[in-house]
Protein backbone atom coordinates (compact mmCIF):
# COMPACT_ATOMS: atom_id res chain seq x y z
CA UNK A 1 0.00 0.00 0.00
CA UNK A 2 1.75 3.04 -0.97
CA UNK A 3 1.87 6.24 0.70
CA UNK A 4 -1.42 7.78 -0.41
CA UNK A 5 -3.94 4.92 -0.20
CA UNK A 6 -2.82 4.72 3.09
CA UNK A 7 -3.88 8.49 3.70
CA UNK A 8 -6.88 8.68 2.21
CA UNK A 9 -8.08 4.98 3.78
CA UNK A 10 -7.83 6.72 7.49
CA UNK A 11 -9.51 10.03 6.21
CA UNK A 12 -12.69 8.30 5.36
CA UNK A 13 -12.70 7.14 8.89
CA UNK A 14 -13.74 10.84 9.66
CA UNK A 15 -16.87 10.99 7.38
CA UNK A 16 -20.11 10.50 8.87
CA UNK A 17 -23.32 9.46 7.39
CA UNK A 18 -25.10 12.33 5.13
CA UNK A 19 -21.82 14.74 5.45
CA UNK A 20 -21.62 17.56 2.82
CA UNK A 21 -17.85 17.16 1.66
CA UNK A 22 -15.61 18.62 -0.55
CA UNK A 23 -12.49 16.61 -1.53
CA UNK A 24 -9.87 18.75 -3.10
CA UNK A 25 -8.03 17.93 -6.30
CA UNK A 26 -5.21 15.28 -6.78
CA UNK A 27 -5.01 12.58 -2.97
CA UNK A 28 -8.09 13.79 -1.74
CA UNK A 29 -10.36 12.50 -4.37
CA UNK A 30 -9.67 8.90 -3.49
CA UNK A 31 -11.49 9.18 0.04
CA UNK A 32 -14.36 8.61 -1.75
CA UNK A 33 -13.15 5.01 -2.51
CA UNK A 34 -12.70 4.05 0.79
CA UNK A 35 -15.69 5.07 2.33
CA UNK A 36 -16.77 2.58 5.47
CA UNK A 37 -19.56 0.30 4.75
CA UNK A 38 -22.97 2.39 5.59
CA UNK A 39 -21.15 6.27 5.24
CA UNK A 40 -23.05 7.59 2.24
CA UNK A 41 -21.60 11.57 1.86
CA UNK A 42 -22.68 14.18 -0.49
CA UNK A 43 -19.72 15.09 -2.94
CA UNK A 44 -19.77 18.90 -3.46
CA UNK A 45 -17.33 20.63 -6.27
CA UNK A 46 -16.40 23.78 -5.95
CA UNK A 47 -17.25 24.08 -10.22
CA UNK A 48 -20.81 23.71 -9.48
CA UNK A 49 -21.98 20.31 -8.10
CA UNK A 50 -23.79 18.46 -5.45
CA UNK A 51 -23.92 14.85 -5.66
CA UNK A 52 -20.89 13.57 -7.58
CA UNK A 53 -20.48 9.93 -8.25
CA UNK A 54 -17.52 8.19 -9.97
CA UNK A 55 -17.56 7.70 -13.18
CA UNK A 56 -20.17 5.29 -15.25
CA UNK A 57 -19.16 3.10 -18.21
CA UNK A 58 -19.27 5.55 -20.67
CA UNK A 59 -17.88 9.27 -19.68
CA UNK A 60 -19.75 12.39 -20.35
CA UNK A 61 -17.57 15.17 -21.38
CA UNK A 62 -20.25 17.88 -20.15
CA UNK A 63 -19.34 16.54 -16.43
CA UNK A 64 -16.20 16.85 -14.72
CA UNK A 65 -14.93 18.08 -11.04
CA UNK A 66 -12.78 20.85 -10.15
CA UNK A 67 -9.91 18.85 -11.15
CA UNK A 68 -11.29 18.71 -14.46
CA UNK A 69 -11.32 15.02 -14.27
CA UNK A 70 -14.38 13.22 -15.48
CA UNK A 71 -17.20 12.41 -12.73
CA UNK A 72 -21.02 11.10 -12.63
CA UNK A 73 -23.93 12.76 -10.55
CA UNK A 74 -26.03 10.68 -8.74
CA UNK A 75 -29.74 10.64 -8.74
CA UNK A 76 -30.97 13.89 -7.24
CA UNK A 77 -27.62 15.91 -7.69
CA UNK A 78 -27.61 19.33 -8.79
CA UNK A 79 -25.48 21.40 -11.03
CA UNK A 80 -25.82 25.32 -10.58
CA UNK A 81 -23.09 27.92 -10.91
CA UNK A 82 -20.14 29.11 -9.44
CA UNK A 83 -22.03 31.81 -7.50
CA UNK A 84 -24.08 29.05 -5.73
CA UNK A 85 -21.21 26.97 -5.45
CA UNK A 86 -19.25 29.35 -3.14
CA UNK A 87 -22.69 30.29 -1.12
CA UNK A 88 -22.69 27.27 -0.16
CA UNK A 89 -18.97 27.13 1.08
CA UNK A 90 -19.13 30.72 2.52
CA UNK A 91 -22.84 30.02 4.27
CA UNK A 92 -21.11 26.90 6.22
CA UNK A 93 -23.06 24.38 4.21
CA UNK A 94 -19.79 22.30 3.77
CA UNK A 95 -19.13 19.89 6.76
CA UNK A 96 -15.80 18.63 5.82
CA UNK A 97 -13.21 19.78 3.28
CA UNK A 98 -10.16 17.57 2.60
CA UNK A 99 -7.13 19.45 0.92
CA UNK A 100 -3.69 18.41 -0.11
CA UNK A 101 -0.93 20.59 1.20
CA UNK A 102 2.11 22.11 0.69
CA UNK A 103 2.87 22.72 4.67
CA UNK A 104 1.16 22.83 8.10
CA UNK A 105 1.87 24.09 11.02
CA UNK A 106 1.94 23.68 15.11
CA UNK A 107 -0.80 26.69 14.98
CA UNK A 108 -3.07 25.01 12.16
CA UNK A 109 -1.96 27.37 9.60
CA UNK A 110 -1.68 25.92 6.21
CA UNK A 111 -0.13 26.76 2.92
CA UNK A 112 -0.95 24.57 -0.04
CA UNK A 113 -1.52 27.12 -3.16
CA UNK A 114 1.65 28.95 -4.03
CA UNK A 115 5.45 28.37 -4.25
CA UNK A 116 7.22 31.65 -4.62
CA UNK A 117 9.07 31.90 -8.07
CA UNK A 118 7.10 29.05 -9.50
CA UNK A 119 3.85 29.39 -12.33
CA UNK A 120 0.93 28.62 -10.23
CA UNK A 121 -2.69 28.59 -11.69
CA UNK A 122 -3.99 30.67 -8.60
CA UNK A 123 -5.19 29.73 -5.22
CA UNK A 124 -8.95 28.29 -6.48
CA UNK A 125 -11.57 27.78 -3.89
CA UNK A 126 -9.16 26.70 -1.28
CA UNK A 127 -9.19 30.31 0.83
CA UNK A 128 -12.72 29.66 1.02
CA UNK A 129 -13.14 26.20 1.96
CA UNK A 130 -11.07 26.41 5.18
CA UNK A 131 -12.79 29.49 6.14
CA UNK A 132 -16.17 27.95 5.27
CA UNK A 133 -16.00 24.53 5.98
CA UNK A 134 -17.17 23.24 9.25
CA UNK A 135 -14.33 20.53 9.98
CA UNK A 136 -10.91 21.25 7.95
CA UNK A 137 -8.62 17.72 7.36
CA UNK A 138 -5.12 17.86 5.61
CA UNK A 139 -4.13 14.82 3.63
CA UNK A 140 -0.84 15.16 2.61
CA UNK A 141 2.38 12.95 2.70
CA UNK A 142 4.36 13.75 5.69
CA UNK A 143 7.99 15.26 3.82
CA UNK A 144 8.26 16.78 0.43
CA UNK A 145 10.13 14.68 -2.26
CA UNK A 146 13.28 16.16 -1.18
CA UNK A 147 13.30 15.00 2.50
CA UNK A 148 12.74 18.57 3.76
CA UNK A 149 9.97 18.72 6.56
CA UNK A 150 6.47 19.62 5.97
CA UNK A 151 5.05 20.13 8.99
CA UNK A 152 6.95 23.22 10.64
CA UNK A 153 6.69 25.52 13.63
CA UNK A 154 5.77 27.54 11.64
CA UNK A 155 4.69 27.68 7.83
CA UNK A 156 6.86 29.47 5.31
CA UNK A 157 4.81 29.72 2.39
CA UNK A 158 2.04 32.28 1.31
CA UNK A 159 -0.90 30.71 3.53
CA UNK A 160 -4.04 29.11 2.65
CA UNK A 161 -5.57 30.09 5.99
CA UNK A 162 -4.50 30.94 9.51
CA UNK A 163 -5.51 28.56 12.29
CA UNK A 164 -7.96 26.96 10.15
CA UNK A 165 -6.96 23.19 10.45
CA UNK A 166 -8.45 20.88 12.70
CA UNK A 167 -6.59 17.30 11.23
CA UNK A 168 -3.65 16.48 9.76
CA UNK A 169 -3.43 13.01 8.15
CA UNK A 170 -0.19 11.34 6.45
CA UNK A 171 1.53 7.95 5.42
CA UNK A 172 2.76 8.48 9.42
CA UNK A 173 -0.05 9.12 11.75
CA UNK A 174 -2.65 11.37 12.52
CA UNK A 175 -2.28 14.96 13.96
CA UNK A 176 -4.96 16.68 15.85
CA UNK A 177 -4.41 20.57 16.30
CA UNK A 178 -4.52 22.15 19.58
CA UNK A 179 -3.06 24.79 21.71
CA UNK A 180 -0.21 23.38 22.31
CA UNK A 181 0.92 22.10 19.01
CA UNK A 182 0.65 18.89 17.16
CA UNK A 183 -1.24 15.78 19.39
CA UNK A 184 -0.17 12.54 17.95
CA UNK A 185 -3.27 10.64 17.87
CA UNK A 186 -2.91 7.20 16.41
CA UNK A 187 0.19 5.84 14.50
CA UNK A 188 0.89 4.04 11.01
CA UNK A 189 1.47 0.20 11.65
CA UNK A 190 4.82 -0.67 11.79
CA UNK A 191 6.03 2.98 12.82
CA UNK A 192 7.93 4.17 15.46
CA UNK A 193 7.13 7.68 17.38
CA UNK A 194 10.55 8.26 17.21
CA UNK A 195 10.59 8.34 13.39
CA UNK A 196 7.27 10.50 13.28
CA UNK A 197 9.38 12.58 15.85
CA UNK A 198 12.31 12.97 13.67
CA UNK A 199 10.34 14.00 10.86
CA UNK A 200 8.29 16.29 12.27
CA UNK A 201 9.50 20.54 13.47
CA UNK A 202 6.58 20.88 14.97
CA UNK A 203 5.95 20.73 18.44
CA UNK A 204 4.39 17.08 19.05
CA UNK A 205 2.64 15.64 21.99
CA UNK A 206 2.37 12.19 22.11
CA UNK A 207 -1.65 10.98 23.07
CA UNK A 208 -1.56 8.99 26.37
CA UNK A 209 -4.30 6.62 24.39
CA UNK A 210 -1.99 6.44 21.02
CA UNK A 211 -3.43 3.72 18.69
CA UNK A 212 -2.86 2.18 15.44
CA UNK A 213 -4.10 4.34 12.48
CA UNK A 214 -7.79 2.73 11.75
CA UNK A 215 -8.78 1.65 8.74
CA UNK A 216 -5.28 0.38 7.78
CA UNK A 217 -4.71 -2.52 10.63
CA UNK A 218 -6.35 -5.03 7.94
CA UNK A 219 -4.83 -3.94 5.39
CA UNK A 220 -0.93 -3.78 5.73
Amino acid sequence: MNAKEIIARRVAVEMQDGDVVNLGIGLPTMVANYLPEGINVVLQSENGFVGLSSVGEVPDNNLVNAGGQHCGINPGGAVFDSAMSFCLIRGGHVDVTVLGGLQVDQYGNLANWMVPGKMVPGMGGAMDLVSGAKKVIVAMEHSAKDGSAKILKECTLPLTGKGKVNLLVTELGVFRVIPEGLLLEEIAPGVEVETVAARTEAVLIISPNLKVMQNLASQI
